[in-house]
């Protein structure tokens, strides 16, 4: 199993993979999730027992790579020579998979910043993965209310100017055999500033993703003409298209796309932040944090960005009177919601930070409070208010607290405060440490709340839970599915009060789907 992906967050992606690609696809993808990185040859030895051969893992392996599940990679030989030839391993992309059930929310995302069109051509890449402009003009003829050509085209110049849409990565990077040498990147031009990545997955991505103009490239103009031409790429078969180099200068209906989840992740990100000021604070603190994230967001590198660039309350205003609300406030009252905004208080901390003449959005705090509130809640459901209330307050204390003390603050009886601790830390919430004392045979008991420790448990938990919902809405589908296909006028009452039933049943487990998944962005995404 990868470090960074829980048991059950593994078991859900499987899951995920298998509803989307079936059983077999699923069983290469659990191998790469919980062994690592694996060439083709390894992936055919471990599925074996399966069944599953040599060509039908390189099938899988091309089906996953189309719908950015898996990427390939190159290690460069020890001995450095170009005669030593490199093997390629795949690593699975979790994330990428985990994102598969997000496409209505991103779809949501486009179609309010975008408009339908833009939204229809996203949802043609989402459903397909990879497809050139040629593959979305052909996709279009297939349905009744076709666009054309132009409007597809248009579209596609849209969501990548606005990177929804990025162009195809490197299809097989290649690392440096060193651990801490940097990745090199075929076929980039340019090079950028190198940070060295955190883990394996980091760096492969690093190495994979070409330079802002190549990545976000502006080829309409340059070639109107080409983008509606007839493409022989478009005859190729699907997850066995050969992905250009990216400094090639291809035209741009050979250009292969696919949506860039990172910015729609970002978003979706800025959007929570913006609720949680608004639940938090008021609704002008929130409009006021929406114009500071319009402003700073072409300048933010990475969707889990802890800060925004510092920006001047001129640049905030003027961003902000751009909208219905932000007409009605004047530059004092945005003043005055900024220093709102910075203050701190015993309950919550600054959103933003106030430099000498400019303001800094501190995502990290913002996201902080609604993890904070996601686990009170869920200790608050299963161990009770007392529980809530030791718990709310070793999170505020941040450090080891006896347990009388504990007893004191959360106004519990001392005698029943023991058990209560002990309660959440078998399951892994708090952190004990015990404290001999000379001459006292018992010794004192410190308590703590360990955040990366209990973050980890509760988005496995969630990742449990979610799964659960999944398959209890297959389960209902399969049980009704017999019933859903007769017309309505061939069902008599109860069998037409069941399929209600059905149908009401399942926009609940729908609607709880999206909230879990919600919280599991929130620990994980953002």
């Amino acid at each position: 199993m990868t470090t960074t992906t829980t048991e059950f967050g593994i078991v859900y992606a499987v899951h995920i993979i298998a509803s989307h690609f079936g059983s077999v696809a699923s069983k290469v993808c659990e191998c790469l999730l919980r062994r690592g990185p694996l060439s083709s040859r390894d992936l055919s030895r471990l599925t074996e027992s399966d069944n599953i051969n040599h060509n039908k893992v390189k099938d899988i392996l091309c089906l996953l790579i189309q719908h950015n599940c898996v990427q390939a990679f190159s290690i460069e030989p020890p001995d450095g020579s170009s005669e030593s030839k490199a093997t390629v391993q795949y690593i699975a992309l979790f994330s990428s998979i985990i994102h598969r059930v997000r496409f209505n929310k991103f779809s949501k995302v486009v179609n309010e910043e975008l408009g339908s069109q833009c939204k229809g051509v996203l949802e043609g890449l989402l459903s397909n993965g990879r497809l050139t402009l040629q593959q979305l003009i052909d996709r279009d003829k297939e349905f009744k209310n076709s666009l054309g050509p132009e409007a597809i085209r248009d579209s596609l110049e849209k969501l990548v100017a606005a990177r929804f849409v990025e162009r195809v990565p490197s299809p097989e990077p290649v690392l440096g055999n060193k651990e801490d040498g940097p990745a090199k990147k075929r076929g980039a031009k340019a090079s950028k500033i190198f940070k060295e990545p955190e883990s394996l997955e980091e760096r492969i991505l690093e190495a994979a993703t070409p330079v802002e103009a190549i990545r976000f490239p502006i080829i309409f103009e340059q070639d109107s003409s080409s983008a509606l031409a007839d493409d022989d790429s478009s005859n190729i078969s699907e997850g066995k298209r050969k992905q250009p180099d990216a400094d090639s200068s291809c035209p741009s209906s050979e250009v292969i796309w696919r949506p860039n989840f990172e910015e729609l992740i970002r978003r979706l990100r800025h959007k929570a932040c913006v609720e949680i000021v608004k639940e938090r604070r008021d609704e002008r603190c929130a409009n006021v944090l929406k114009a500071m994230l319009e402003v700073g967001r072409s300048q933010e590198k990475k969707a889990k960005t802890d800060k925004s660039v510092p920006m001047s309350v001129d640049s905030i205003y003027d961003e902000l009177i751009k909208t219905d609300a932000g007409r009605e406030m004047t530059q004092g009252r945005v003043e005055e919601c900024l220093e709102h905004l910075s203050a701190t208080s015993s309950y919550l901390p600054a959103f933003v930070i106030k430099t000498d003449e400019s303001y800094i959005v501190d995502f990290k705090s913002i996201i902080s409070v609604a993890q904070k509130d996601e686990m009170e809640s869920v200790v608050m459901r299963r161990y009770g208010k007392e529980a809530f209330r030791m718990f709310r307050y070793l999170s505020q204390e941040d450090r080891f607290v006896e347990t009388d003390k504990i007893a004191d603050a959360a106004l519990t009886e001392k005698k029943d405060t023991p058990q209560v601790l002990l309660k959440m830390w078998k399951d892994g919430y708090l952190h004990m440490q015990k404290l001999a004392v000379t001459g006292v045979y018992m010794p004192f008991l410190l308590w703590k709340v360990n955040k990366p420790i209990v973050s980890r448990q509760i988005l496995d938990e969630m990742y449990h839970a979610s799964l659960n919902l999944s398959l209890r809405f297959i389960h209902e589908a399969d049980s009704e599915k017999e019933l859903l296909l007769l017309p309505v006028e061939k069902l008599e009452g109860a069998l037409k009060e069941r399929r209600n039933k059905y149908r009401v049943k399942s926009v609940l487990l729908t609607s709880a789907r999206f909230k879990i998944d919600d919280a599991i962005m929130l620990f994980h995404d953002f």
